[in-house]
């Protein structure tokens, strides 16, 4: 299935659903069907950060060990005379490892978003440390953006997908999207399932992504739509 919007003069002027939510399936996607957004939660997570450093909560260009509190980005030789700071991550410039996330099985052991910079626990990806110096090239990190989103949640001690939606879903008009994960039972039937091929449904309908920042926004076309039409206006 495939959910589509179409914007105009900063008008919401066309959307549909068409196909099924599941390969095999019967339920249409239509206007309200939620679809995960994978890395396209990057830039709509970023607002919200951005939010925060407008709020003076956050810096974009103090060392961000000075903002973390419940984990801190290990020094290295690569960090001695420039730290890593928030506009590094932002900007995938940080020099940073671990690019993206295959997530989790649902019903499956979910580490913490500190176990995943860690690779403690369960985490299934590297950890997140300095292998050249930051603001020395553009690397694409996902790893980066966790540190971020740890960021958010230590500055403000608010859970991370209330504090998302308080910050940019709910100004944006994005009332059905969420950075739950995992998605609430209740809204499960509201989901299409994610299809790593074309003929096969993931396992559990779909992956758990702790990695909320990076790649855990459940979205609308519609209600991605209103993000980029308020964000073009702020």
């Amino acid at each position: 299935g495939v959910s589509i919007a179409v914007v105009d003069d900063f008008r919401i002027v066309y959307a549909a659903g068409f196909g099924v939510t599941e390969f095999g399936g019967s339920r249409g996607v239509d206007t309200t069907t939620l679809f995960l957004a994978g890395s396209i939660s990057k830039p709509v997570f970023a607002t919200g950060a951005l939010r925060l450093v407008e709020q003076g909560k956050l810096s974009l260009d103090e060392d961000i060990n000075a903002s973390l509190r419940s984990w801190r980005l290990p020094d290295s030789r690569f960090t001695e005379e420039q730290k890593v700071t928030l506009r590094h991550l932002l900007t995938h410039s940080a020099g940073l490892t671990v690019w993206g996330f295959p997530g989790y099985r649902m019903g499956t052991p979910i580490p913490t978003v500190q176990q995943v910079l860690d690779s403690a626990g369960p985490a299934n990806t590297a950890p997140v440390r300095n292998d050249t110096f930051p603001g020395a090239r553009w690397r694409y990190s996902g790893g980066g953006i966790t540190i971020a989103q740890l960021m958010t949640t230590d500055a403000t001690g608010e859970p991370f997908p209330a504090l998302m939606k308080r910050l940019v879903l709910d100004p944006a008009g994005m009332t059905r999207s969420t950075f739950e994960n995992p998605l609430p039972q209740s809204r499960d039937r509201d989901a299409a399932s994610g299809h790593e091929r074309f003929d096969t449904p993931v396992t559990g309908r779909y992956h758990v992504y702790p990695e909320m920042a990076a790649a855990g926004l459940w979205r609308t076309a519609r209600e991605l739509a209103r993000w980029a039409r308020a964000l073009t206006r702020a």
